[in-house]
């Protein structure tokens, strides 16, 4: 387990149906606040940090009107409360040429 406060990579992250999952949602969850039409590809990379809860940092790939970008989201998840609340989404870059989202 990580130590409180520190950030550390998720092992097999582009794999993880969990981490997937906390991806898959913080692109709908902006799609609600933002209005868009954002289309989730696949995670590039996670790390964690655990608070009081884990709080996971997030890149990946989303297609935005057929082109494909780059994200960081942000996700706060308490599993033993069923708590999950996206803290931060924004644009990172374009995705590289191809890239497979």
């Amino acid at each position: 387990m990580a130590a409180l406060g520190g950030h550390r990579d998720v092992a097999g992250s582009q794999n993880s149906v969990e981490i997937d999952s906390l991806a898959r949602f913080a692109v709908e969850d902006h799609n609600k606040k933002q209005n868009t039409l954002l289309e989730f590809g696949r995670v590039i990379n996670a790390k964690q940090q655990v608070v009081s809860g884990t709080v996971y940092t997030i890149t990946l790939e989303a297609k935005d009107g057929g082109q494909k970008k780059v994200y960081e989201a942000k996700v706060w998840e308490k599993a033993w409360l069923n708590f999950k609340e996206v803290q931060e989404f924004k644009l990172v870059g374009d995705a590289p040429a191809g890239s497979s989202a």
